[in-house]
């Protein structure tokens, strides 16, 4: 029995590597492999005894941990988190915990090594900040290589739009089948700049979707605003330097910007079959992001020419072109009833805690007496309109 119930085929949009410390550094070039910093569990549930017992363990849990995991049978979502998790690291137990988990397909994400590639700061050499890049697609690809089951995401920052081409081509020959780009405005470009229309346009064109994603921008407020006067605030794990309630409520506020300006730009508009999903940032302001762009643009069209090339509503361009996932406490329900069945996605965020213990029952719950025909699309076909690759492998 898995855990996914077997009325429909369930697509995964969210799942994740704990990478070990040397995740990318073994799939660098000679003259990067110095420069790129090992993966930190630092401020994470993760704690560095358990990174080292697996790493002196021939980087592999031992066979008595991975039985234990076995035998968890279909609460293995609920209880099997973290880099403890089955298949968390290693792609032959991964395919063993989609046997168990029971999805047709998964999006896999790296959790921590994407740092230097995405890292904001202008200070980060190219030629570094691209050879990260290059190092991160050869790894997820060879992680994702052996199982037809699971999607691999590339990493692409912009900040150089010559080098975001080249190292495109390069993930597209190594059969990735999303792109992560970072969700802030690369360099001094906005996402719609002239410069960035052959990489929206080669997405079009090979049927690549984007995904924007958590960590993909800085994750938390500026310091100041959590200066109010009193003991700094704790994040949801106990700590300090993940996730805290004060950036909680601005996390959207990244990707809304950032989809806000494709369309203004008229970057959907130019590739009606460019495809994007926003993934682990939440939902919940998607209805109200489609009402303001069309009051905005029909206000605002009569005095901006650059709208002019605008034929179908902000609207229209999301729903046809875009996805979203949902968090689990999120009332996926209400949201289709607010805007459209068709802009939202399961995700199960495995083997990250966030996901929670049993997202499928969770949503379930929330969906209440929505029809049939709504859950196939969040959880079946919204996934394959926008990795439709997905349907013929």
């Amino acid at each position: 029995m898995t855990y996914a119930p077997d009325n429909r085929p369930f697509y995964d949009a969210d799942s994740h590597i704990m990478e070990l410390p040397n995740f990318i550094i073994d799939y660098a070039d000679d003259e990067y492999k110095h420069k790129i910093p090992p993966v930190n569990y630092a401020a994470s549930l993760v704690t560095d005894e358990e990174v080292e017992a697996i790493v002196n363990n021939n980087s592999r849990h031992t066979d008595a941990h991975i039985a234990e995991q076995i035998a968890l049978g279909d609460a293995l979502i609920a209880k099997s988190k973290e880099i403890q998790a089955l298949g968390a690291f290693d792609r032959d137990d991964r395919s063993i915990a989609m046997d168990m988990l029971g999805f047709k397909k998964q999006l896999v994400f790296a959790t921590h090594s994407v740092v230097t590639p995405f890292h904001p700061s202008s200070k980060i050499e190219p030629g570094l900040r691209y050879g990260a890049t290059r190092a991160h697609n050869r790894a997820m690809a060879a992680f994702c290589a052996n199982d037809d089951r699971l999607m691999g995401v590339g990493v692409i920052p912009l900040h150089v739009p010559e080098l975001a081409m080249i190292e495109l081509e390069f993930a597209i020959e190594a059969g990735l089948e999303a792109m992560w780009i970072p969700h802030y405005a690369a360099g001094d470009r906005s996402p719609g700049h002239v410069d960035l229309d052959p990489f929206w346009a080669r997405l079009a064109e090979a049927g690549i979707p984007f995904v924007m994603h958590v960590g993909g921008s800085p994750l938390q407020l500026e310091k100041r605003w959590n200066n109010n006067g009193r003991a700094p605030s704790r994040d949801w794990m106990g700590g300090g330097e993940n996730v805290r309630a004060k950036d909680m409520v601005v996390m959207h506020q990244g990707p809304e910007t950032y989809l806000s300006m494709m369309v203004l730009d008229g970057v959907f508009e130019r590739h009606p079959e460019l495809r994007g999903a926003s993934v682990e940032l939440g939902a919940g302001w998607v209805p109200e992001l489609l009402n303001r762009l069309d009051w905005v643009v029909r206000s605002w069209s009569k005095v901006d020419k650059n709208l002019s090339i605008l034929k179908r509503k902000p609207s229209e361009q999301l729903t046809q072109q875009m996805a979203f996932t949902p968090f689990m406490f999120e009332n996926i329900g209400a949201l289709s009833s607010q805007s459209s069945p068709e802009l939202y996605l399961f995700s199960s965020d495995y083997p990250h805690v966030e996901g929670g213990t049993d997202p499928i029952g969770r949503f379930e719950k929330s969906l209440g007496d929505h029809s049939e025909d709504v859950r196939n699309l969040f959880y079946t076909e919204n996934f394959l309109r926008i990795f439709p690759k997905a349907r013929v492998s």
